[in-house]
Formats: structure tokens, sequence, C-alpha cells
């Protein structure tokens, strides 16, 4: 894995040049501009704290970024992230949350060694789209508060309600939040590719809020440091809490490797560049094993920022580490400045990215094309995700995917008809007339394997049975005890079965299960219309 890591290094900055060098460096600033006003917002919604969304992004990027699966990957705080954390930092303060991301690290950089890239494969596309949405239900309805500056501290949505309905709250604060949505909605999109709509309102929000000294809630202080007050310790790596936080860190773990190996996927089909999974979750778990100890969050790839540094002409790897590097000294110089920025324009950029992180696209397909089984998967999975957690919701979307599946699976269509003697002549017409032809589709398994029975059961006495195999893909141990009973009792009666249409997978199953040897190969023909012919031409 080491080797193939550094092969692909070397493909990466093959004939790196001083152009491709500007290129990266530009896409940087760009990359930089997307995620300050992100890093800081996630920060704040995941229940620490703005510097600790911009350390994030800025080890996210130098670590993450360095050992990536693919030179586009751009790691850092994200809004998925953010909502999860919530729950977990009220019950477990932010040391819990340190701990927890470090435990998470070790997950991933596991899956990533073992090759577990593939196990996102496992869940269905509608099950990402519902928990995708549940958990944008979840940041756009914390970010109510800040919004309208209401000032009861660690307040659940329904005491927030309340209060909003009995007016007490900050008008000028719902003002800012307003106007900050209304600018982001009605920003030229042109525009965005220099400025972001994002960086452009907190901007014009903050200068507001310093020349006319409006008394809103903000930011509050950014330490000037990459290590802060509050980080993890060595100390803080007790065997009691860790077993407490292991289902914590699992809902980490596992929402890290859907966000970065689905970001690589779409970031792929962007640039034609496969992403290395499993490259991926180890950089994913080296990176979380080292941001507790810098006071960070989780964090996973972004698509939001990826998708920029692949339209701002990345070339390289070096894009996330400029962008890092940006941050980072947008730390030690505005640090001062973006004390100021309002807690209500930023719970306006989280309530918009909160709209945007819904996969739209893909839930009004669901509804336009009439798919029970995905809605149901769909809208499952967003509640369970608003009520419980996203590691409940994954583990309940994919059985549900499962159960569904075998639902639909255990569909069998299963039809019988005497042999059409019309066009016969009077020999083939006598010859034909004791066979009825059985047509079976589906998959013959434990569930569809009473349904056959009963279907054969149901057939005219005395009638030599023609089994037509062609639409059965497989089939297992139940169906094929059944269908050997049901030989041995035809047999019993003096009566034929004959086995058409196979494909050679399941002639190998009847063969194992004894029933070619019962019957004989000479009742087992390529299609229905072969053992025909050779009925009419056989001598009475």
């Amino acid at each position: 894995m080491f080797t193939s890591f550094i092969g692909n290094l070397r493909k990466e900055f093959h004939q790196y040049n001083r152009a491709k060098l500007i290129k990266d460096f530009l896409a940087g600033i760009t990359v930089a501009a997307v995620a300050l006003p992100l890093a800081l917002a996630f920060g704040v919604s995941s229940g620490a704290d703005a510097s600790a969304g911009l350390i994030t992004a800025i080890i996210a990027g130098l670590v993450i970024g360095s050992l990536s699966g693919a030179f586009y990957q751009i790691s850092g705080p994200t809004g998925a992230m953010a909502a999860v954390l919530v729950s977990i930092i009220a019950k477990y303060q932010l040391t819990g949350i340190f701990i927890a991301t470090f435990i998470a690290g070790i997950f991933l950089l596991v899956a990533g060694i073992f090759r577990l890239g593939v196990l996102t494969t496992l869940i269905p596309s509608s099950v990402i789209t519902g928990f995708t949405s549940g958990i944008a239900f979840i940041i756009a309805s914390g970010q109510i508060k800040n919004l309208f500056g209401v000032n009861q501290a660690n307040a659940d949505l329904a005491a927030v309600l309340k209060q909003i309905i009995h007016l007490q709250f900050k008008p000028i604060a719902l003002i800012i939040g307003l106007l900050s949505i209304l600018l982001i909605i009605l920003y030229p999109k042109k525009w965005g590719q220099y400025l972001p709509a994002s960086l452009v309102t907190i901007l014009i929000a903050t200068i507001f809020t310093l020349v006319l000294k409006l008394d809103v809630a903000t930011v509050g202080n950014i330490p000037q440091t990459l290590i802060p007050e509050k980080h993890l310790t060595i100390s803080n790596l007790k065997w009691p809490v860790i077993q407490d936080l292991l289902l914590p860190a699992f809902s980490i773990a596992a929402l890290g490797m859907i966000e970065s190996l689905l970001c690589g996927a779409s970031a792929g089909r962007m640039t034609g560049v496969k992403l290395n999974n499993n490259q991926e979750l180890i950089a994913q778990g080296i990176g979380n094993m080292i941001l507790p100890f810098f006071g960070g969050i989780p964090a996973t790839a972004a698509i939001a920022r990826t998708s920029v540094a692949i339209k701002s002409g990345a070339q390289t790897r070096l894009t996330g580490i400029f962008h890092a590097l940006i941050l980072l000294c947008s730390m030690f110089i505005f640090a001062p400045f973006m004390s100021n920025i309002p807690l209500a324009a930023l719970a306006a950029v989280l309530i918009m990215t909160a709209f945007r992180m819904n996969e739209w696209s893909a839930i009004r397909y669901l509804y336009q094309h009439r798919m029970k089984s995905g809605l149901i998967k769909f809208a499952v999975t967003m509640v369970i995700t608003i009520v419980f957690d996203l590691s409940v919701a994954i583990m309940v979307g994919i059985l549900l995917g499962f159960i569904l599946f075998i639902y639909k699976v255990a569909r069998i269509e299963i039809t019988s008809s005497p042999i059409n003697t019309e066009r016969l002549d009077e020999s083939a017409r006598a010859k034909s007339a004791n066979w009825t032809v059985v047509y079976i589709s589906g998959p013959l398994f434990f569930l569809t394997a009473d349904t056959l029975s009963s279907k054969l059961e149901q057939l005219p006495e005395k009638q030599n049975v023609i089994l037509s195999l062609r639409g059965v893909p497989m089939v297992d141990v139940t169906s094929l005890r059944m269908l050997l009973e049901y030989c041995q009792e035809m047999q019993a009666r003096k009566q034929r079965v004959i086995f058409s249409s196979m494909n050679q997978q399941l002639f190998d199953s009847l063969k194992r299960a004894g029933i070619v040897d019962l019957l004989g190969k000479e009742a087992f023909y390529p299609a229905v219309n072969q053992f025909l012919i050779t009925l009419w031409q056989s001598e009475e």
C-alpha cells in the first residue's frame, strides 16, 4: 500500500513545473476563501467554537491533504459531522469529542489497512439521501436560536420556539440573519467564482455590526495559536471513558468514511482520476487521530471545497496544503476581526448550506418515478437520523434496504399451460395430450419454495410436467429438496418430469442435489421446443 501511494505521488508530480505551482497556489486561495466561513460556522454549530473549526481545517488540509487517496480531496469540518457532534458534546463535553475523534481515527485507519473501502457500496443510495436530509434538518433547526438571537444557552428546539412565540428574541439579530440569507440567495453565481457568497455575506455583516455597534451575539475570542487551552492529552485517554465513547466514535468513523468516499467518487467523475479508497481512509484515520491533540473536531473530505478546488484548476494535492497555510495566516492576522462575526450571519450561512445539502434531484426522482421502496428507505432513514442518531439510522437503513430487497426478490411468477396442439398432426397431438409446461421466473429459495410447491400440486392429475427454468437465476437448498421430493413423487405415480432452459450453474446445483441422477440426463433439455420435437418424433 505504501509503495502504491509513492507511485501515485510520482505520477501526480511528474513534470511538475512553475505554471502548475501557480495554478495550485491560486486554487488554494480560492478554496481557502470558501473554507474560512464554513470552518468558523461548523466549529460553532458543532457545539465547540469557531477556533476549533478553523484549526480542524488547517490540520486536516496539511495532514489529510498530504496523504489523501487523490490530489483533489480537500478535507475539513463539515455540516454533516457538526450535526452529529452536537448530541455527543452535550453528553460528553468537549473532551469527549476529542477522545471520540481519536478513536474514530483508529477505526478509519484500520478500515483502510484492511481494505474496507468497499463497505460503502452496501449502503443504498436512498439511505444516503435520507440521512443527508436528516442531518440537514438538524443543522438548520440547530441554528434557529442564533438566527433569532435567543439568549438561552443549551436550549433545545422546543424551548427556542417557545421563546420566539413569546417574542423573547433580538429583532436586530433576525434582521441580520434574514438579510444574510437574502444576500446568499441573490448573490450572482458568476461572482462566486472569485469571492464565495458566504465569505462576502460574513464580511458585510461583520462590518455593519462593528460600524453600527449592534448589540448581537458574536463568535467571540479566537485564540491565535494552533494548540489552544482545550485539547486532547494522553492523560484523557482512560479505558472507562473510551468504552463509553465507542459507539459515538463509530458514528463519527462511519460518517467520515461515507462522506469522504462519496466525495471522492463524485470528484473522480469530474476529473477522470479515480480515488484510492483505502489510501483515503488511511489519510482520514491518521488525520483524525492527530486533530484532537490540537483541539480540533472530526474532519472528512468535503464535496463543496473539493469541487471548488477542481473548478479552480487544482493540479496536485498542494492545493489543499496551500489552502491550509492561507487559513493559518488568516488565524494570526484576522483573528481580532473574525471574533466580531455575528452568529446570526453564521446561522444564515449554515441554514443555506443545510438547504443545499439535500439531494433535491435524487428526492424528486424518487417521487416522480414513484419508487416506493426508495421513498420508504429515504423517509425512515431521515426520521431516525433526526430522532436518534446517525449510527442507528445507517444500521436501520441498511437493514431496511435488505428487507425490501428480499421482499422484491421473493416475488416469483409461475404460469402453466397445456401444449398448443392446433397445428399438430394427429400423432403429435396424441403424444402431447398429457403434458403441461410450467414456466418459472424468479429465484427459487426458501421464501418461494412453498409457492412453487403449491402451484405444482394444483396441476391436473396424471399430467407429465415440463419445468421451464429460463427465468430462474438461482436455487437454494430448500428449493432443491422440494424439487427432489416432487420428482420422487412423480416417479412413484409413473409420471415424468422434464427440466429445460436452465443455465449451467442451475444444472450443477440440480446435479449435486441428486435430481440428475434420479431422472437421468435424458430428462434435461436446452429448450422446451427441443424436448417436444424429440417427443413427437418418438415411437409409441
